[in-house]
Formats: C-alpha cells, sequence, structure tokens
C-alpha cells in the first residue's frame, strides 16, 4: 500500500468521522421534539414518497425550473455511481476497477456519466444566473440576504467545479490510454470530455499523470467536503427530503388537529355521566404546555422539516398574506426554526440538558404581526415540492399565544364570543338572523 492510498484512507475516515458527528447533532435537535406517532397508512407513505421525493413530481409545476433540478438531482444521484469505484482506486491502488467485470456496460457508464455532468453544467449556469442577475422576487426577499444567498452561491459554485474536474479527469485519462502509459487501462467512453483532449494532448506524460491525478484528488475531496458542508446548508434537503415526504400530512389540507387535553375537557363537559364536581386528576410529569413558545415544544417532524426547507420559497410565493405586503414569509417561518433549533442545540451542548437563554421561537425570532397575519388558507402546504408544513407551526404557535397568554385580536375575539353566544361570527342572535324571512 503506498502513500496515495494511505493519505486517501485517512482523508476519507475523517469525512466520515466529522459527517457522522454533525448528523448525530442533527438528530439529537430534532428528537428535541414532542414524540408523535406518524406511522400509518405506510403502502400510502411509500408511494407519495416515491412520487414527490424521487420522482420529484412537485417540481415540475414550475416546469423549466423543475427539469432542470430534475437534470441536478439525477446528475447528483447517478454520477456519485462513479464515486464508489473513485473509492475503490484509492483504497486499494487501482485504476478504473470496475471496467473488467462490467465490460461494454462500462463504457455506456461512463457516457452517461459525462453527458450528465454537462446537462448540470448547463443547469447550474441557468439557476447561478436566475439568482444572481434576474429579479426573481422570491430570491430577493429579507430573509434571503446575506448567508442564504452565499450558501446557494457555493453550492452552484462547487458543483461547476466538481463537474469540470471530472471531465477535465477524464480527458487526460484518455489519452494516456491512447499513448499506453502503464497503470492506465483501456475503457469507458467519453462524449463530452473528447471536446477538451486538444487542450491536453500537448502535454507530456508526467505532466497528464499528474493533471489525471490532481482533478482525481480535487473531485473526491471535494466531493468528501460536500459531504460536511451539506449538515450547515439548505442543501441539507438532499437526504431529509426522503423522510420528510414520508412522514408527511395524509389527512386533508382543511383538517386541522384537536390538542388532545382541551378535546377531553370538551369531551367530559358533554358526558352525562361525568361528574361535574369531581376532582381534575392530578397531571403525570411536567404541565404539558398549550401550543408552541419554542422549538422544544414543537413535535420531531415539524423539527425535521425546518431541516429538510430548500428555501425554493414557492411557499411564500404563493402565500397570499406575503402577496398584499403583510410580513408574513413561511419560508421564514421554517428558516427560523432551524435557527432557532440550531441555537438551543448549540446551548445544550455547551451548557447541558438545563440550557436557557432567555429567548424564544416566539418573539425573538418570529411576531406575533407574522402569526396573525396568515389566513390558514394551506397554499404554502399545497406549494412546497417536498412536503413540509409551515402552517403547522404558524398554528401551534397562535395556539400558544390564545390559551397561555390570552393575546389575540380584538377583531378575532369579537367573532369568537359572536360565535359562542350566537352561534355565528355576527352580532346577532340565532333567533334575529332569520328575521329576514318575515320582510317577504
Amino acid at each position: 500500500m503506498g502513500l496515495e492510498n494511505i493519505l486517501f484512507i485517512v482523508a476519507f475516515a475523517a469525512a466520515v468521522f466529522l459527517f457522522s458527528k454533525n448528523l448525530k447533532a442533527i438528530i439529537r435537535n430534532i428528537n428535541l421534539g414532542k414524540d408523535i406517532d406518524i406511522s400509518d397508512h405506510k403502502p400510502e407513505r411509500w408511494k407519495k414518497m416515491i412520487l414527490v421525493a424521487i420522482g420529484q413530481s412537485k417540481m415540475v409545476v414550475k416546469p423549466i425550473s423543475g427539469l432542470m433540478h430534475i437534470i441536478v438531482y439525477a446528475g447528483f444521484i447517478i454520477i456519485n455511481i462513479e464515486v464508489l469505484e473513485i473509492i475503490i482506486d484509492g483504497i486499494f491502488g487501482t485504476h478504473r476497477i470496475f471496467a473488467e467485470p462490467l465490460g461494454g456496460f462500462y463504457d455506456f457508464l461512463i457516457g452517461t456519466f459525462e453527458v450528465l455532468a454537462f446537462l448540470v453544467l448547463i443547469a447550474i449556469t441557468v439557476f447561478f444566473a436566475r439568482r444572481n442577475f434576474m429579479t426573481i422576487k422570491r430570491f430577493g426577499m429579507k430573509e434571503m440576504l446575506g448567508w442564504p444567498k452565499t450558501d446557494a452561491n457555493i453550492i452552484l459554485i462547487v458543483e461547476v467545479l466538481l463537474m469540470g474536474a471530472f471531465l477535465s479527469m477524464n480527458a487526460a485519462d484518455q489519452i494516456l490510454q491512447a499513448r499506453g502509459a502503464e497503470h492506465y487501462v483501456i475503457a469507458g467512453s467519453y462524449p463530452i470530455s473528447q471536446y477538451l483532449v486538444p487542450m491536453f494532448d500537448s502535454l507530456s506524460n508526467g505532466t497528464l499523470i499528474i493533471l489525471e491525478r490532481a482533478t482525481w484528488w480535487f473531485h473526491i475531496l471535494g466531493i468528501l467536503a460536500f459531504l460536511n458542508y451539506l449538515p450547515y446548508s439548505k442543501h441539507f434537503h438532499i437526504m431529509l427530503a426522503f423522510p420528510s415526504v414520508f412522514y408527511s400530512n395524509l389527512k386533508p389540507r382543511a383538517e386541522f388537529d384537536n390538542m388532545a387535553s382541551v378535546k377531553k375537557e370538551v369531551e367530559m363537559m358533554f358526558d352525562p355521566d361525568a361528574d361535574p364536581y369531581a376532582a381534575p386528576a392530578e397531571p403525570e410529569g411536567p404541565v404539558e404546555r398549550f401550543g408552541a413558545k419554542d422549538v422544544t415544544d414543537l413535535n420531531w417532524k415539524q423539527l425535521m422539516d425546518s431541516y429538510s426547507c430548500t428555501e425554493c420559497g414557492r411557499c411564500t410565493e404563493q402565500c397570499p398574506a406575503n402577496q398584499t405586503g403583510k410580513l408574513l414569509s413561511p419560508r421564514k417561518v421554517m428558516m427560523d426554526t432551524r435557527d432557532r433549533l440550531e441555537e438551543v442545540g448549540k446551548g445544550i451542548d455547551k451548557n447541558g440538558k438545563d440550557f436557557s437563554d432567555g429567548k424564544s421561537l416566539l418573539g425573538d425570532y418570529i411576531s406575533e404581526e407574522e402569526l396573525w397575519a396568515c389566513t390558514t388558507c394551506n397554499a404554502c402546504v399545497d406549494a412546497c415540492p417536498i412536503e413540509l408544513n409551515p402552517l403547522s407551526i404558524i398554528m401551534d404557535m397562535r395556539r400558544s399565544l390564545v390559551m397561555e397568554e390570552s393575546k389575540i385580536p380584538s377583531e378575532l375575539a369579537g367573532m369568537i364570543t359572536n360565535i359562542e353566544n350566537n352561534g355565528a361570527p355576527w352580532q346577532f342572535s340565532q333567533t334575529d338572523r332569520a328575521n329576514w324571512i318575515n320582510e317577504a
């Protein structure tokens, strides 16, 4: 085993260790949420995940950007099959180890990888132009300034460099193959990188080997670095989109969940056999909060959704409150939830489970004005390409405002009082509401 193989093994092991550590921290953060059982209807959930997460069925609502996203997605998945060969070659010092056992199919695979790499380069160029040189409202909103924009551009640039290194590596490789250089077996089909050959054809074998090795190392180290960048980036949705869709809400859009504790009290009120003078049962464990004030009051699925958010802005683009100039942005709700969860996680790492910084998601990150601007129309949920549910977070924080802090806009307070007293939102008794019949 040579020095190059030892260096590769060390780099690969370090990358896997760091990613595992970051992934473990994210899983711990998600598990800070309340437990919820959503293991029902598994066949339907698998079908939905295949259609939405794997099949990208909701992406093509916007045909052009949707098609380009599918190209990048397919390129990411399929081209990285080649990474398996690189890892084996790196560990054992082989070169194109799959070439001999796969035979002619190997040529087809490499050719397919190259075509996909070229299509990915085109799509990434268009995406970069859309984000930086075109006026697309959802990419220029307040929550997308600063790091979110930089994050998106970093990924786009890195993908261009990785695809460029892959094609340059293949160009140098095929020249060395043609010259019969030692260790470079004749294998593969190169429909795209063949056009780069004239750029390198005048180089000596020694220089070409350095170029091929340099681009090989850049490609694999770039992928390992990308792997460890994912937990800090919105692109973590590459992994979490699948469980997020699998565990997404299967109920009709307009159906809201009742709080179990409140539902139980109401059922007891209507139970003729219940003793109205019976003392309430002593609560087991800590008293449950009504709604959600901070991220630990949300359930694990809501917290996982915050990490899964792609920051594409389709939810905010469809939000009627945002369209009319209100402060509400469903995308910002998801981003704020993730940022607060990260803050709480780091605090626990530093100070233990009893960490408290006096801050909360409600108030310090998301304002009451944002929450009450929501019309609960579910447009954001319907628009999300991976079935995330910002509305559930909004509703839980509203419940906290109303039931924990007795905060509610006066217009809504009047409406609720009228419903309780009159059976309708208006200030008319149920008998008076039928008086119009007598006017006929």
